[in-house]
């Protein structure tokens, strides 16, 4: 059994450091929360490299004690806690008292600051957590402190950084978000000598949402503000018809620190039933405040997490002032259209002005079944061929000066100048003489027509194969969302045409050789997303570019969309980058990320449940199903739901 002994201090460190320093945002996190707490109301952040190679932040706080300097540095050392009574009613961002020492140990740290009133500054170098000596200085009221190779001593922290790209937008979204938090103070973001941040620092939240996330995000924002018992809720929250495509830009607030919540994430959403169209997901900047007794923050090592002691009231707070807020809102107010007596026409023998009922008194009487609108007509033929269409014109074309009458031996599938036959049972009356008719004017080519029953072709004359017939019938659609179909055996299938036709377009898109065909916009759309969102696509053009989008940097976390895949919405454009990013951060491997992004793809290109489909479509899709091609969507939830003719009649109580 091996030997138990205690480790070498500058290895704890180490390990400690590995708690509180994961990459390096948490070092900007860290940081910046002391110069809050410190009562600072101007922070500047600069980075370079993503942080690896340098980060600095500056605040014009209350500054640090020459003779507390060297001690700031120390293992649980901070001025923020005294009892034990006190970690029951924590109202700082940072109070372990490890931040500073866990960043010393692990990088290159220089510190110069100032206290308020004091003749001069204080210095003070540390290399991995050793200090020189602390010197005299020169230096504005505040604390400037520059930390520098970050991870130097720690080489295997160092290989599993991500790229210098990808760690400048955490921390861009970390600034993003302790902006929000703090509309007093003003922020300043630098990365690699560019300003990508600056807030003013009114105190005004919107102000800071304008700043923080751009305009496109604060220009429908909604304000919220209530309570519940001792919660106090506010902010704003995004009008319902401006849903999201992920839950990216949901941002809550705790008494002034952000947080990850699946209860109020839960509360908002619950806000939003039946108001939000499906798929889409409600923005917000939320702050819930109240007593930091009824809250620990000391669950999670990052502090982004927190715990309620009553969850019940602080869901309903959230839940009841998004809900009436959204309420007051109403939805939106069309113009009202302009009478028809005032519609102005001054070429009255050109146009004539007038409503539908003025229309129908004063026309030549009753529309004819000729100008009737087409309209589907479901094939409800047996064993139909596969290749005879599934819907018929209602449109009769006249040929006399009387619309014939439908017999009632009419077939469904013939076209309507057959439909009009008589019926061949009838025997027609012999017509009365009539003189003669001088001759008829030439007419234009009728329109050719396929009769109902194929005439006796001679002999020797080539004749086509009969269409194979198809062992099930399409019955029909409800809900504008399940095809109803039966098969020979006898079983009723419900098809869930969304599921059937996304499987449809995964498996088309993932087995495809070349890029899909691609579609320019006439005018290049400019994406707004989150820094960490944008930067991440950025990352990842090639993989965007086999998609069949076409995009470019626009500054900001935005994107110049300039080419589309051909099957997509351009409404949709932003939502399916929203969607694409939160599929690459989730998955693991390179192969796992693209199948991620082929199902969101596949979601967006296909037929929505409640929309109406051609019936030509659905069956296809029908077709596909009773193949045994498609059975599972992307996701894995079934397509069809089989009903046979023995639980059909169990249900009706016949068998």
């Amino acid at each position: 059994m091996p030997h138990i002994r205690q480790l070498e201090s500058h290895v704890a460190d180490l390990i400690a450091a590995g708690e509180v320093v994961e990459r390096p945002a948490s070092v900007v996190k860290e940081l910046v929360e002391n110069a809050i707490d410190a009562g600072a109301s101007a922070v500047a952040v600069e980075i370079r490299r993503g942080g690896m190679g340098l980060i600095r932040v500056t605040d014009n706080g209350c500054g640090i004690a020459q003779s507390e300097l060297p001690t700031a540095f120390l293992r649980h050392a901070t001025s923020k806690l005294r009892a034990p009574e006190d970690l029951g009613r924590i109202g700082t961002l940072g109070f372990r008292g490890e931040a500073l020492a866990a960043i010393s140990a692990v990088s290159r740290v220089e510190i110069l600051t100032r206290q308020r009133g004091a003749e001069s500054g204080a210095s003070l170098h540390l290399e991995g957590g050793v200090p020189a000596a602390v010197e005299e200085a020169g230096a504005p009221e505040g604390t400037a402190i520059s930390v520098r190779d970050l991870f130097f001593n720690t080489p295997a922290r160092l290989k599993f950084m991500r790229k210098d790209s990808a760690e400048t937008a955490a921390v861009a979204g970390l600034m993003q978000h302790l902006a929000l938090s703090h509309p007093d103070i003003s922020f300043k973001f630098t990365k690699d000598g560019t300003e990508a941040l600056h807030t003013p620092g009114d105190g005004k939240l919107d102000s800071a949402v304008y700043a923080a996330l751009g305009r496109d995000f604060a220009r429908d924002l909604v304000p919220v503000e209530g309570r519940g018992g001792e919660t106090a809720v506010a902010g704003f929250v995004t009008a319902p018809l401006q849903g999201r495509g992920s839950r990216s830009m949901q941002i809550f607030f705790v008494n002034g620190r952000f947080i990850k919540s699946q209860l109020l994430t839960a509360a908002l959403e619950e806000g939003y039933r039946n108001q939000i169209m499906k798929g889409k997901f409600p923005g917000c900047v939320l702050s819930v405040t109240l007593p930091v007794s009824a809250v620990d923050v000391n669950v999670h090592p990052a502090k982004t997490q927190v715990k309620f002691a009553r969850e019940r009231e602080v869901f309903d707070a959230v839940y009841h002032t998004v809900l009436d807020s959204l309420e007051r809102q109403g939805g939106p107010v069309s113009a009202p259209a302009p009478a028809a007596d005032t519609a102005v026409n001054p070429r009255q023998d050109f146009f004539q002005a007038m409503d539908a009922k003025t229309y129908r008194q004063q026309g030549s009487g009753p529309a004819p079944a000729a100008e009737k609108k087409a309209r589907p007509v479901w094939n409800t033929e047996w064993k139909a061929p596969a290749k005879l269409s599934d819907s018929q014109s209602g449109t009769a074309y006249r040929t006399s000066g009387k619309t014939p009458a439908v017999p009632s031996g009419g077939s469904l599938g013939a076209p309507p100048s057959v439909v009009s036959r008589p019926p061949l049972r009838e025997t027609p009356a012999a017509p009365p003489p009539r003189p003669p008719e001088p001759p008829a004017a030439p007419q234009a080519p009728r329109r050719p027509s396929v009769p109902a029953i194929p005439a006796e072709r001679p002999e020797g004359q080539q004749t086509l194969e009969p269409a194979e017939e198809i062992p099930w019938r399409l019955a029909g659609e409800v809900l504008n969302t399940y095809i109803v179909c039966e098969s020979a055996d006898g079983c009723v299938y419900l098809i869930d045409k969304h599921a059937a036709h996304e499987r449809v377009n995964f498996d088309r898109l993932k087995s495809a050789k070349v890029p899909p065909m691609r579609q320019t916009l006439l005018q290049p759309l400019a994406a707004e997303l989150s820094r960490e969102d944008g930067t991440l696509l950025l990352d990842n053009l090639p993989l965007l570019d086999q998609l069949g989008f076409g995009c470019e940097d626009f500054g900001g976390g935005a994107l110049l969309v300039r080419e589309v895949p051909a099957d997509l919405d351009a409404a949709e454009i932003s939502a399916t980058l929203e969607e694409l990013a939160e599929n690459l951060r989730t998955g693991r491997s390179a192969e796992e990320r693209r199948e991620n992004l082929l199902h969101t793809m596949a979601c967006k290109a296909a037929i929505k449940g409640g929309w109406t489909s051609d019936p030509a479509e659905l069956r296809v899709l029908v077709e596909k199903v009773q193949s045994g091609e498609v059975k599972y969507c992307p996701h894995g939830r079934p397509v069809a739901v089989k009903l046979t003719r023995y639980e059909l009649e169990k249900m009706f109580k016949r068998a």
